[in-house]
């Protein structure tokens, strides 16, 4: 069911209400009726203040007022994302209507995405469009904040390019998270015990204080376990568990009051299977009337289906996916350990006149990639347990600001300078499975004629003896060299990849300024500038024993020019020889260098006409550096008939993306309401785009043509729609956001928050700033919606702890939700990818003891139990072609399709206790 005009009357009526008004998504609990209150008194300092619905944040690196910041900020304090049940970063987007995170494939490298603007695919050479920032630290890829975070001070999410401040990757916005600092004037800390459905544990804690009048410590630690939320038949085991743990240590230095230097070392282990993926979609569809474009049929019968059916695969969601039930190959259900550990030394030094901060941080990242890549039963591909297979980052990066006042406190300015250096590797295994072969041999025999009478999947080459007279007759004297290339393609099983190795060192710094002149006592500017430079060193080498692609190469070469057997002959060699597990490249290295320059900035131009009332427009340009895809599959050798050709590693090579963005807004705030608006238009320029088409991964950067291509961006050719005029930013972002807040009471707070956003691409579109013709692949793109961008999004919540009499008891009673209009998941736009508009909420019950001191809360996530994709996408290796392939160009549409699912209803009982 469509829900847009839905969400458009919700939201209208909420506005219209004024019980329902929202402090910034931001603020959520912070008012001194839900979050001082709330919170324990030791904790309120750093982010509440004397004036409700206002809490400190540190956006533009330093301490201001959220309602005197004039940008687009959200701030979510520790009281909302304990009483929305949050652990991580994916559960923020039920807080903030403007994001949307997802995990899919790998928690490694989850998906955030701020105004419909993120980073798509697992793949780690591409870096996230939205940059997560813990404790001033950068984190180069957005699945660190998957972690368990312990007890967090606030977490703030800032809107649109950052890229002044936070550096060359927060083209879309920032998520910068601020831990619990140690308490130095007493020794306290906090417990709490969870236990759920799902068999689901959580323990966690801390504690904290004083060690001496200068030192104070804090230790937070949270162990969790889970069982998953699917259930696989073939291995009788669960899949989407958890298993992790998490400890974090600080100490705090204050020898004077002018200087403060804050230690801080964590460590995170999961050993989990992740990921667990449904059937969606088992139809083949087929063009009714050929020459008529525009319309499909569904064939009551899908030959890969019957094939894998045939062979013994089962489809235990097929008709029900959200029964939750898959069926992996038998001994490939893997787990993967991932490991995630550094420290981290801010100073911060009371110069006199000025002030610095000097923060200096090391980490480590590792994470295992086995997995079972077509997730089904049938052995077709799969990535080892074997030690080569993993995502490794080594990072060092270093900030230095200075910020100080001049011109009788009219001038506030900041200097600052940053450096980083990562050295990432990436190794693949990617093998065909055991039953591969038989699989590729009856797909191809399908191919030549769908009858099921030819194909006997325990015969060479797939066919039975009816199969071979066929063949016979219809080749004649070629039939040879077809049964001879199926035979060999049968025999492709356990070859592929045996040790890939990616290696990527990066540099980065940068020099930035950022100031703000008061120019009268109500109107200020803004002005910010960073030059930064990115350098990359990129080789890899490759090992791979598909010795069949070779003599499948030797066998069809002279046939790919023969009218007759053509494209037969390119079939097989396309099943034997795709680009991820070819022996093209068996034993060849490639490199290559990148080195770039970018300069980003602001300007903003903010006024108070009244003390409660903040007027702004702003400019802001960001980037977003380029890089290389961690993949083979751009190599483009897989099906050349010679294997002496030399790779070129520039083909895995993108361009860096860079956005300019408009904004205009007002915040109003006064003791009982707030309320903050946002207009914006942010225009993206080579705008990084990954999808996977089933078996390869296209990475392109998307631009428009100034002049019309006459549709060529829309066709299935690869050669058509260069760009000889000039090339445009691909992508616009704009829209709404609007924010509120009601405090009619101590003990009691709602929140709204509604965002309109249309996140389009452009007409005409090309796959590079040099105006190469767009992959068709991505022929459905052109003046559509984004993926995982939904139009509309409404969220709310309310907060009321009453007292219970004279007793010191209090009660907590908390609902949240959020609304989502229809959005597409797949970055291809495929139809058999959309997401309907759905609704998410949450609730929380709770008697708490005076002072807080104690808790028991019950608790609902998705307490409707919603059943919502996250990400649909090609079954890899099960058939070719969809809906959208068939309108627009007839033929056959017989591709798998499959989906990472949102979670079910979760709930359960939480005891929590503060000393």
């Amino acid at each position: 069911m469509r829900k847009s005009a839905l969400l458009l009357s919700v939201a209208a009526i909420a506005f219209a209400v004024p019980a329902v008004a929202q402090d910034a998504a931001a603020t959520q609990q912070e008012a001194p009726s839900a979050a001082q209150e709330a919170a324990p008194a030791d904790d309120t300092a750093a982010t509440d203040n004397s004036e409700q619905g206002d809490i400190l944040i540190t956006a533009t690196r330093r301490s201001e007022r959220l309602s005197d910041v004039p940008i687009a900020v959200s701030a979510v304090s520790q009281e909302a994302l304990q009483n929305s049940g949050a652990t991580d970063i994916r559960q923020l987007s039920q807080l903030a209507p403007s994001l949307l995170v997802s995990s899919t494939g790998s928690e490694a490298n989850a998906s955030a995405r701020i105004r419909g603007i993120g980073t798509v695919g697992d793949n780690p050479g591409l870096e996230s469009s939205v940059a997560v920032f813990i404790d001033g630290v950068y984190r180069s890829r957005t699945g660190s904040g998957l972690n368990d975070l312990g007890e967090v001070d606030r977490i703030e999410i800032l809107r649109g390019p950052q890229g002044t401040l936070s550096g060359r990757n927060a083209s879309a916005g920032t998520i910068n998270i601020i831990t619990k600092s140690p308490d130095m004037n007493k020794l306290g800390g906090y417990a709490e015990a969870t236990y759920g459905n799902y068999n689901n544990v959580r323990v966690a804690g801390a504690i904290t204080g004083p060690i001496s009048e200068t030192l104070g410590f804090r230790i937070d630690g949270v162990y969790n376990r889970r069982d998953g939320f699917y259930y696989d038949v073939t291995n009788n085991t669960d899949y989407n568990d958890r298993n992790r743990y998490f400890v974090r240590g600080q100490l705090l230095f204050e020898p004077s009051s002018d200087l403060t230097v804050r230690l801080l070392a964590d460590y995170t282990r999961r050993n989990e299977k992740c990921c667990g993926a449904v059937y969606v979609d088992l139809r083949q569809k087929v063009d009714p009337t050929p020459g008529a474009p525009g319309d499909y049929a569904v064939s009551p019968n899908n030959p890969i289906v019957d094939i894998m059916k045939s062979m013994g695969a089962v489809f235990p969601s097929a008709g029900d996916p959200y029964n939750r039930r898959i069926a992996n190959t038998p001994g490939r259900a893997y787990s993967n350990v991932t490991k995630d550990y550094g420290g981290s030394a801010q100073i911060d030094y009371n110069l006199g006149g000025a002030s610095l901060t000097s923060i200096t941080a090391y980490r480590e990242y590792k994470s295992g990639g086995a997995s079972d890549i077509d997730y089904g039963n049938l052995d077709i591909g799969y990535r080892a347990d074997d030690g080569n297979n993993y995502r490794q980052f080594h990072t060092f990066t270093q900030e230095l600001r200075l910020n100080g006042e001049a011109l009788s406190g009219k001038l506030n300015w900041l200097v600052g300078g940053y450096y980083s250096r990562e050295d990432l590797q990436v190794v693949d295994n990617l093998q065909f499975g055991s039953q591969f072969g038989a699989f590729a041999a009856c797909r191809a025999v399908a191919s030549i004629n769908p009858s099921a009478a030819l194909r006997n999947p325990n015969a060479p080459g797939c066919l039975s003896p009816i199969g071979i007279g066929a063949v016979n007759g219809a080749l004649g004297a070629a039939a040879p060299v077809v049964i001879g290339a199926l035979n060999r393609l049968s025999t492709l099983n356990n070859l592929g990849s045996t040790r890939d190795v990616y290696n990527q060192n990066s540099e980065n710094y940068a020099f930035f300024t950022h100031n703000i002149f008061k120019i009268t006592d109500r109107l200020s500017f803004t002005g910010g500038l960073r030059y930064t430079h990115e350098r990359k060193n990129f080789d890899a080498t490759f090992n791979n024993n598909n010795t069949v692609c070779t003599a499948q190469q030797a066998a069809l070469a002279p046939y790919l020019t023969n009218a007759q057997l053509a494209s037969t002959a390119a079939a097989l060699l396309t099943l034997t020889c795709t680009g991820n597990s070819s022996s093209t490249l068996n034993g060849k290295s490639i490199n290559n260098r990148l080195s770039e320059g970018e300069f980003t900035g602001t300007a903003v131009i903010s006024y108070k006409p009244i003390d409660d009332l903040l007027v702004y427009g702003s400019y802001s340009r960001g980037y977003k550096a380029g890089g290389y895809n961690l993949d083979r599959s751009d190599l483009g050798l897989a099906y050349l008939p010679s294997t002496t050709a030399s790779p070129n590693a520039a083909q895995l090579r993108f361009d860096p993306e860079t956005v300019n963005a408009f904004e205009i807004g007002f915040k109003y705030k006064s003791r009982q309401f707030s309320l903050n608006v946002a207009g914006f238009r942010q225009e993206f320029s080579n705008f990084q785009l990954n999808t996977f088409n089933g078996t390869n991964y296209v990475v392109q950067n998307i631009g428009s043509c100034s002049t019309s291509l006459n549709g060529a961006d829309r066709d299935a050719s690869a050669t058509t729609g260069a760009c000889t005029g000039k090339v445009k930013h691909g992508v616009v972002s704009q829209g709404v956001e609007i924010e509120a807040g009601l405090y009619p009471a101590r003990n009691f707070a709602v929140n709204l928050g509604y965002s309109f956003t249309d996140t389009k691409y452009q007409k005409n579109l090309v796959g590079s700033e040099a105006g190469e013709a767009l992959d068709p692949a991505l022929f459905l793109l052109s003046g559509q919606q984004l993926s995982n961008a939904p139009r509309h999004v409404v969220t709310g919540s309310a907060s009321w702890t009453p007292d219970i009499g004279d007793t010191g008891l209090s009660a907590l009673f908390y609902v949240d939700g959020r609304m989502t209009s229809d959005y597409n998941t797949g970055s291809d736009l495929f139809v058999e990818k959309e997401q309907d508009g759905f609704f998410l909420l949450n609730a929380r019950v709770g008697l708490r003891g005076k002072d807080k001191s104690w808790s028991i809360e019950a608790w609902a996530q998705n307490l409707l139990d919603t059943q919502y994709t996250q990400v649909a996408f090609n079954a890899p290796f099960q058939g070719a072609g969809s809906i959208g392939q068939v309108q627009a160009f007839g033929g056959v549409g017989n591709q798998v399709f499959s989906a990472f699912l949102g979670e079910p209803r979760t709930y359960g009982l939480t005891l929590r206790t503060r000393f």
